[in-house]
């Protein structure tokens, strides 16, 4: 098996009910798109955990969009336009889009707001992690990343087996708890449709 090439993306995809609370005329999505410490299974190869502070370096500098079911084409916010905020507080990656008044972004709303929809992951590329091969399973702790997205996603399933068991053969290879080079894209826990005046 061969390492993962840059860009290549794994989904990983979790959700729970979504709440909605209107305030005002502007609508927002907001909920958490990783959660510190959860320990994930990645297929049934490894587990998978996001260390506090994973986020902290490329939230100072990178341009991060927020798309609907990853699709580049259906933009739903920017960090750089504003309309996208992400900040890591105790809890993980904390996530807010002000939904644009568009074909997608009412969609989006509806869908959230009837429950159709209820989940988000993240696209990212591990650059820092460390493997724990003591353990029945081994453990990914996933400690820096260059995030390139959130999205809001309408199916919430497990995806890219092929590119994770890469990745834990080449840890297991290279038997060090450096970094490998990985794209991921993770499911948020909880999202809730506000509106904001």
């Amino acid at each position: 098996m061969m390492a993962p090439k840059p860009g290549e993306r794994e989904r990983r995809s979790l959700a729970q009910p979504v709440e909605t609370r209107a305030d005002g005329e502007r609508m927002t999505v907001a909920g958490y798109a990783a959660i510190f410490g959860e320990v994930t299974m990645v297929g049934d190869l490894f587990e998978e955990t996001i260390a506090p502070g994973t986020f902290a370096r490329s939230l100072r500098g990178d341009d991060i969009r927020a798309f609907y079911d990853h699709d580049t084409a259906l933009v739903l916010g920017r960090n750089r336009a504003g309309t996208l905020r992400l900040a890591e507080d105790a809890r993980g990656l904390s996530v807010e889009i002000d939904l644009p008044d568009t074909t997608a972004g009412r969609d989006v709303r509806t869908l959230i707001a009837r429950g159709d929809v209820s989940g988000m992951s993240f696209g990212f590329e591990a650059v820092g992690e460390e493997w724990d091969f003591t353990r029945a399973l081994p453990r990914r702790t996933i400690t820096d990343v260059n995030l390139f997205e959130v999205s809001i996603v309408s199916i919430p399933a497990y995806a890219g087996t092929s590119i994770a068991l890469r990745s834990l053969e080449c840890a297991r290879r290279s038997d060090t708890r450096s970094f490998l080079p990985a794209t991921r894209l993770r499911m948020k826990m909880s999202l809730d449709l506000a509106r904001r005046s």
